[in-house]
């Protein structure tokens, strides 16, 4: 592999999954077939890209010799040394900021909260993510941003477009479930490491995540099922259909769960999305009943 390709693995293209959340506003809205709001909702994805992109880089510069230490992370170009951290910490820079100046051409509210969340992020790496619990509560508000961001970019189309404060809870939530469970997967993988790796898995215990994990399943699953049926719901989409794609819901992050504790998976929560086949149906499932709901009713 040149060198280009090793900036291009730097980026972390995989986990660009995440930043589909933008998307789920240009879905909700019923816009999934509006050509500009799509081209729009697309621009928005691609420059979270680029921003999370910075971040990722940003990062593994950080943590050059702590990832040197982690089984998975020490195969990564930084942390390999198959590119200089210098020309690392550059392409990421640039890559930072040409984000931020697509970000400015797609309206205010959006611009706003891309750069809320990469300087969020740039401050979780510099810190907070060696704050046991917080570390993943900001990691779960990037989410949020997200979803926010999403929002803005069709707002500057069609100001009628509203943020649901149920799509910033259920998506906070899930964001929780994910990262608790990508830190019960890190503390039993490194064992006696996990500290070296990571400040805040020092405090961390497979009891006391296996506890929060529990809760925030539920919560997840409660508010999903109350946003179902939330009169507001009800009254936007002319119907209480949705509750249909509860199933989906708690048999995901149930697979979920049982990869993570069973198979010990979950060090990227992307690749398990993306591989884990009887997952992927289910997503794929929840998309075509949430599709056929909101844009037949």
């Amino acid at each position: 592999m040149g060198k280009a390709g090793y900036y291009i693995r730097s980026m972390r293209p995989l986990q660009w999954s995440k930043n589909l959340v933008v998307l789920a506003a240009l879905m909700f809205s019923r816009n999934l077939f509006n050509p500009e709001m799509a081209l729009r909702s697309l621009e928005a994805f691609g420059v979270f890209c680029l921003l999370s992109a910075s971040i990722y880089i940003f990062n593994d510069v950080r943590d050059y010799e702590r990832d040197r230490v982690h089984p998975v992370k020490s195969g990564r170009p930084i942390a390999s040394g198959s590119i200089p951290r210098s020309g690392a910490l550059i392409f990421g820079v640039l890559l930072g900021l040409g984000g931020l100046v697509l970000a400015s051409l797609l309206g205010t509210g959006f611009f706003r909260a891309g750069l809320v969340y990469y300087f969020l992020m740039i401050v979780y790496s510099l810190g907070l993510k060696n704050a046991v619990v917080l570390d993943v509560l900001i990691i779960s508000i990037g989410f949020v941003l997200r979803a926010i961001a999403g929002v803005e970019v069709l707002k500057a189309i069609q100001p009628g477009v509203l943020i649901s404060p149920w799509l910033l809870v259920c998506t906070l939530f899930l964001a929780l479930f994910l990262g608790f469970n990508k830190r019960r997967h890190e503390v039993t993988l490194l064992s006696e490491e996990a500290a070296r790796h990571r400040k805040s898995l020092d405090d961390y215990t497979v009891e006391f995540l296996d506890a929060v994990i529990a809760v925030v399943t539920a919560a997840t699953v409660i508010a999903y099922s109350i946003y179902t049926i939330w009169p507001a719901t009800v009254a936007k989409f002319n119907t209480a259909g949705l509750i249909y794609t509860v199933p989906f819901v708690v048999y995901g992050l149930f697979r979920y769960m049982h990869l993570v504790i069973v198979k010990h998976r979950g060090g990227s929560p992307s690749e398990i999305l993306a591989s884990d086949v009887p997952l992927v149906v289910d997503i794929i499932l929840w998309l075509v009943v949430a599709g056929l709901v909101l844009y037949t009713s």
